[in-house]
């Protein structure tokens, strides 16, 4: 009785089916979005504004500029509002007008003196008509490059990221002309470099903007090698997880070793000129949890923001390569995601280099050092570049020090500072040259590997995190080393950044490669 009973159970337990397992993946399960940022207005230069066009006029002084075109009516009531508003016309001014007889809108902007206040002008007279529904005619400017210069300030200004908004209207996308006698001649400058600088850095904001669950490293892969497809004199390199670990690239593949996703290194030459090139190396952390040593909820969401390094070197590449710029260089992402996984390094592990240096991990939240640290050695020895600059999210610390106006600089000569703080004056990315003091290499020394990662020292942070950085970094090869902690991302808009994700480096890396070639 008992065996018959066996048996029954056993029968009636085999016959009920199982449900299948649910794999779980790497890759999310149902993709969030499937569309494309809404579309911006497209720049164009003409020597007479579009019928019902919005107007911007740009300024210099209270009196509205000799041969601006308005009709008499309109001229006489923007005066009177200028006279009752008391608007100055000064860089940084603005008026926004309604009710100009037919005309949507007006916005006079201060366009002071200089390159980067005219970029400024065009950025905030893109922000002030972005919800006018019609088409935006800027006047007020006589001369080719300041017509271009505006219109390339009116494009970063525009920028937005909203494909993921399924619900929201999305802004205007009509027309934005630039107006004036010289308009086929800004269009030849624009269409020489501008355009394709305006599109690298959005293209570079995009990336920074993208969830990690979207962007990953071999999605940061794919979306980068489309964004290069059918440029010439380029080629692209990618190493993925296995490639790494056969070449001993321990410092990277350790950071990575936490998550699903394998670590990446992408390296993209693009040979406009002969000679050595400079090397381009960005920290491309796509989430940085902190990996085992986990860092508080408050603020962790921007992490997904900590890969710009690798976003700016990539848009900067992209901006040669498409202006046919007569430059060499090799633009390297060092692409891993830091999470704290079952397989993640841990506080006190030992990993070892490509070029053989072993690194005492203190803290697995100082990952970006570690993707540098191969990046740099597997760049030197496989491209030979005569100069190498790095960009990374890299410390709190410069962050603390500079706030979100400046950037950190760190060089070991006199000269490669001087290159950086000059490219950084002609783009309007700003720099701070900081101390890379050898008191302050004390703080990598570690008692059982050649070098540590991080530890509690008197040395101030980003100080530390340079050093490490520059150890990799021969002393034959011209350095330096660029923290962006502090201006990667925007909290409220600004005249070229609007909020979010800012694109920081593209223009600074773009203008310095253009001035400094192999000697």
């Amino acid at each position: 009785m008992k065996l018959k009973l066996m048996a029954l159970l056993l029968a009636g337990w085999t016959s009920v089916p199982f449900a299948p397992a649910i794999a779980q993946t790497a890759e999310p399960q149902v993709v969030a979005s499937d569309r494309a940022n809404s579309p911006q207005r497209p720049i164009e230069f003409a020597q007479a504004p579009a019928p019902g066009a919005a107007l911007a006029v740009m300024m210099q002084g209270a009196k509205l500029p000799a041969g601006v075109g308005l009709e008499p009516a309109n001229a006489s009531a923007i005066e009177a509002a200028i006279a009752a508003q008391g608007f100055k016309g000064e860089a940084g001014d603005e008026l926004l007008l309604r009710g100009i007889a037919s005309v949507p809108a007006v916005v006079l902007v201060g366009r002071g003196e200089g390159p980067q206040q005219l970029r400024e002008a065009g950025g905030r007279a893109a922000q002030a008509l972005r919800s006018v529904r019609a088409p935006v005619a800027v006047l007020g400017l006589s001369d080719a490059s300041d017509m271009a210069e505006a219109a390339f300030g009116y494009a970063l200004g525009q920028y937005r990221f909203d494909r993921y908004k399924s619900a929201a209207t999305p802004p205007p996308a009509d027309r934005v002309q630039f107006v004036g006698a010289q308009a086929p001649a800004a269009r030849t400058e624009w269409d020489a470099r501008k355009a394709h600088l305006s599109a690298a850095v959005a293209l570079t904001r995009d990336l920074q903007s993208e969830p990690a669950n979207s962007l990953h490293p071999g999605s940061f892969v794919a979306r980068t090698r489309a964004a290069f497809a059918g440029v010439p004199g380029v080629t692209v390199e990618v190493l993925d997880d296995a490639a790494l670990r056969r070449l001993g690239m321990g410092a990277i593949v350790g950071v990575a070793q936490g998550s699903p996703h394998g670590a990446r290194l992408m390296l993209v030459r693009y040979r406009g000129a002969e000679g050595a090139p400079l090397a381009l190396v960005g920290k491309g952390i796509t989430f940085d949890s902190g990996g085992l040593t986990l860092k508080p909820n408050p603020g962790m969401w921007q992490m997904k923001a900590d890969m710009s390094g690798a976003a700016a070197v990539m848009g900067a590449a992209l901006s040669l390569a498409r202006s046919r710029a007569p430059v060499h260089v090799v633009a390297v992402a060092a692409l891993a995601e830091n999470m704290p996984g079952s397989t993640a390094q841990r506080p006190g592990d030992v990993v070892r280099t490509f070029g053989g240096q072993t690194i005492e991990i203190r803290s697995a939240d100082a990952e970006g050092r570690l993707v540098l640290a191969d990046a740099i050695q597997y760049t030197i020895d496989r491209y030979r570049p005569f100069a190498l600059v790095d960009i990374a999210t890299l410390t709190g610390a410069a962050s603390a020090a500079l706030g979100s106006e400046f950037a950190g600089l760190f060089a070991r000569e006199d000269a490669v500072a001087g290159r950086l703080s000059g490219a950084a004056a002609q783009s309007g990315e700003a720099v701070w040259r900081m101390p890379l003091h050898p008191a302050y290499a004390k703080a990598i020394v570690s008692d059982i590997a050649d070098i540590k990662n991080s530890d509690a020292t008197g040395a101030p942070g980003a100080s530390a995190g340079a050093h490490f950085v520059g150890h990799f970094v021969p002393e034959n090869v011209s350095w330096a080393h660029l923290d962006i902690a502090g201006v990667y991302w925007r909290d409220s808009d600004r005249p070229l950044e609007p909020k979010g994700a800012s694109g920081f480096g593209v223009r600074l890396l773009d203008t310095l490669a253009r001035s400094w070639q192999a000697p």
